[in-house]
């Protein structure tokens, strides 16, 4: 075979070899969004079937302002329906008090430093007017 026949069939196998890959990566791709759509709804069917509307209200007001805490939060929620930890549904007083102890559990003390040389080189007596 000559040189620009052996590089035509060499393009024509990238090519080839190019395009079943992307075939595979888009079947992967919607086959995973799928995975995660179902996940996604028994997540919401368990949480409809544990918690009650103004529980479930809440929850999602939490899912707005701190996403992540209402994610674990809801995680905590489906492994314990999961385990039958839960016999019924749950109101918005035991979701409230759910909360609190999860709060307790990860609230991270803060404290505050003052550095007051840096404050006394700061002074405003300095300025003229």
């Amino acid at each position: 075979m000559s040189d620009p026949e052996l590089e035509a069939l060499r393009q024509q196998r990238l090519a080839q070899l190019q395009s079943q890959y992307k075939g595979n990566n888009v079947d992967n791709k919607q086959a995973m969004e799928e995975r995660m759509q179902q996940m996604e709804d028994m997540r919401n069917s368990i949480l409809t079937q544990v918690l009650d509307q103004s529980a479930r209200a809440r929850l999602n007001t939490l899912c707005l302002g701190k996403p992540e805490k209402g994610k674990m939060v809801e995680e905590m929620l489906v492994n314990m329906a999961q385990r039958g930890q839960i016999a019924g549904k749950l109101g918005e007083k035991e979701l409230i008090s759910l909360l609190e102890s999860v709060n307790q559990q990860t609230q991270r003390k803060t404290t505050v430093k003052f550095d007051r040389r840096r404050a006394a080189l700061d002074s405003d007596d300095d300025m003229e007017l």
